[in-house]
């Protein structure tokens, strides 16, 4: 077989086109790229950054999960704080959506903790929270209809009042269990306990995010993927665009962005489709990579212009060094795994089911 895909690469030599032959280019940008040098605030203040991680390891029988989220704050010290926990979660189609809600939830009380407990001025976000309310229900499974029709004021005001006194790890479970939303299932039909626990899960991020939103002027959400092309509307994302087309120091147009219409959330539908967003790209240092910036709020030209010039002062390569460093500490690998499966004494057999000793 390898052989015949050499045969079609030689025959098909050259059959993806650079876009770069076929298009203006400068008109392109035109507008909306512009070069400009990009200096440093010369305010005080505080920032911190933030990034959670998550793996998993398969068994015949089960899967050992690992979920955590870092906060990284600079007030003219560095300090750190985290959450993290690991379970074991059944085999379910959905696992990674519904470790990444287990993983938002982490770094959403981090930053919440950072903002209240170190009153951080600014507090940079690895990704897009208007990505996350675009698509707000799960995907991996339909709502249970039970959990559909208790989903009221009460099971939020239930929700927030446990947020508002504990501050590490989640709370659905223990809502899950004492409104007894569901029975604990046998082992045949414990994918039905994941259905919940995901919708659940879903529910404690939305409330979560709803709670940082309050402090909306301390957020910056800030990418280096994405698949947006609502600038240039190629058929490449936009960051992708300007990394391929441009190379020195500057920024794009400033967009005003709000949740799709389409979108809805099983509450505060209101309330996510009011927020208003600012959007722009930047590179912070000539032949670096492109970054995407939001601001869940609609800002001002010099707003955005001095939220850059802050962004700029802890930068490394042009890339913000406390994000960088979130990321690096949170990364739970596959030897990390292992470790911790030694020191939990969870072994696997030849036939790769879970033994605990």
């Amino acid at each position: 077989m390898l052989n015949s895909l050499y045969e079609k690469a030689i025959a098909k030599r050259g059959f993806i086109k650079d876009i770069t032959s076929e298009s203006d280019i400068d008109s392109q940008l035109e507008y909306k790229w512009f070069d400009r040098q990009i200096d440093e605030s010369k305010s005080d203040f505080s920032i911190a950054a933030g990034d959670g991680s998550f793996n998993k390891r398969k068994f015949l029988t089960t899967n050992f999960c690992a979920v955590g989220a870092e906060s990284i704050i600079y007030d003219g010290e560095i300090k750190k704080i985290d959450d993290s926990d690991i379970f074991d979660i059944s085999h379910v189609t959905f696992l990674d959506e519904l470790l990444s809600n287990y993983m938002a939830i982490y770094e959403l009380k981090c930053a919440l903790r950072a903002i209240k407990e170190y009153d951080v001025e600014y507090y940079m976000i690895d990704g897009s929270i208007l990505g996350d309310l675009q698509n707000a229900f799960p995907r991996g499974s339909k709502m249970p209809s039970k959990l559909k029709e208790n989903l009221d004021e009460s099971l939020l005001a239930e929700f927030e009042r446990r947020l508002s006194v504990k501050k590490y790890g989640l709370v659905f479970p223990e809502i899950r269990d004492s409104l007894k939303l569901v029975e604990l299932p046998k082992q045949e039909n414990s994918n039905k306990l994941e259905e919940y626990n995901l919708h659940l899960a879903s529910i404690e991020k939305f409330l979560l995010l709803k709670e940082i939103l309050q402090y909306k002027k301390r957020i910056i959400s800030i990418s280096k993927t994405s698949s947006d092309n609502e600038l240039f509307h190629w058929n490449i994302p936009d960051i992708a665009f300007l990394d391929k087309f441009t190379d020195k120091q500057g920024m794009t147009i400033i967009k005003e962005r709000k949740v799709h219409e389409k979108a809805s959330f099983p509450f505060g539908n209101d309330f996510f489709k009011s927020l208003i967003f600012t959007v722009f790209y930047v590179r912070l240092q000539d032949n670096k990579n492109v970054l995407k910036v939001e601001l869940p709020y609609k800002a001002t030209k010099e707003e955005v212009f001095e939220i850059i010039r802050k962004i700029n002062v802890l930068a490394v390569q042009g890339y913000p060094y406390l994000l960088n460093k979130a990321h690096n500490d949170v990364v739970i690998t596959d030897k990390n795994m292992k470790e911790l499966m030694k020191i939990a004494r969870i072994y696997e057999s030849t036939n790769r089911e879970v033994m605990s000793w």
